[in-house]
């Protein structure tokens, strides 16, 4: 059943569990989701990423998306990941999304409250929620590149008075915050302040912390964050990685004059998908 962005994380915060937030630019990736959402009977988000236009244009996918989770059994949230301008925000509302995510992240303080206030009016007049990001994750906000983690000085940790009159400001339903994670693979373990997310939770009256760069987080820090007060955990580049695994496996097993057929290809990387999410879904609810 299609529902709102505010609405999942009602059930997560009831559960005090966090909804994991998939993103899904393509139909493999929107089977292996809600397949594992639907047997493991949970929640979830599935988003479209603005930086994936490039591989599949939300006209396409995004009507998928939709139609697919208000067919699906459980609660789904069709949400828009790291938007990066309005009229991509007021494309996809008008689409049915439930949720968008206006990312002014890197922009002065001001001129993000200003554009999330924008969104957030955009937003209301479909019945769509919010989610917005205060502080840095660092260089790679896509994910894309040779990896990430370790030291980066470019990370600015959210400031939890700075979030308080920011939510208050700005009327958002969610909040992305920076206490250590960082989009893309990992190459050492990262140092997670979850003071942080204590402290925004309790500055802010307890609105939802979203943990954006969730791939390659170890369980007992993805136990601690939910503990903390995270509710929603963007995931998605360790799904892919498992998929691409599956594949390399499939392409190697082809003897050399057989051919290599796109269609087993795909059913294999979406069960490999689809193992991955159920693994970390169960992380997130504390089921494992």
């Amino acid at each position: 059943m299609l529902v709102t962005l505010k609405e999942i994380l009602q059930i997560a915060e009831e559960r005090k569990i966090a909804v994991g937030s998939f993103n899904t630019p393509n139909l493999e990736c929107l089977r292996a989701v809600l397949g594992a959402a639907e047997e493991l009977e949970l929640p979830v988000i599935i988003q479209a990423a603005q930086v994936h236009e490039i591989l599949t244009p939300v006209s396409i996918m995004g009507p998928v998306m939709v139609e697919l989770a208000k067919r699906a059994c459980v609660p789904v949230c069709v949400h828009l990941d790291h938007g990066e301008t309005l009229d991509y925000v007021k494309k996809v509302l008008e689409m049915g999304f439930t949720g968008i995510m206006f990312d002014g992240s890197t922009m002065p303080y001001e001129e993000n409250v200003a554009n999330v206030k924008k969104a957030v009016e955009l937003a209301k007049e479909t019945g769509a929620s919010v989610e917005a990001e205060l502080g840095s994750m660092g260089r790679r906000e896509s994910g894309a590149g040779e990896g990430s983690g370790g030291e980066d000085d470019t990370k600015i940790y959210t400031d939890p008075i700075q979030a308080a009159g920011f939510v208050k400001e700005t009327g958002i339903d969610a909040l992305a915050c920076s206490f250590g994670t960082t989009h893309g693979i990992y190459l050492t373990a990262p140092k997670l302040d979850f003071d942080v997310v204590k402290n925004v939770r309790k500055e802010t009256g307890g609105i939802p912390v979203v943990m954006h760069g969730g791939s390659g987080v170890s369980k007992e820090d993805f136990h601690r964050a939910v503990a903390a007060g995270v509710r929603k955990i963007n995931y998605f580049t360790y799904m892919d990685k498992a998929a691409g695994a599956e594949l390399a496996k499939y392409v190697g097993s082809v003897e050399d004059d057989m051919p290599v057929f796109f269609t087993e290809a795909a059913a294999r990387a979406t069960e490999a998908m689809k193992e991955n999410v159920m693994a970390a879904m169960k992380v997130f609810a504390n089921r494992d």
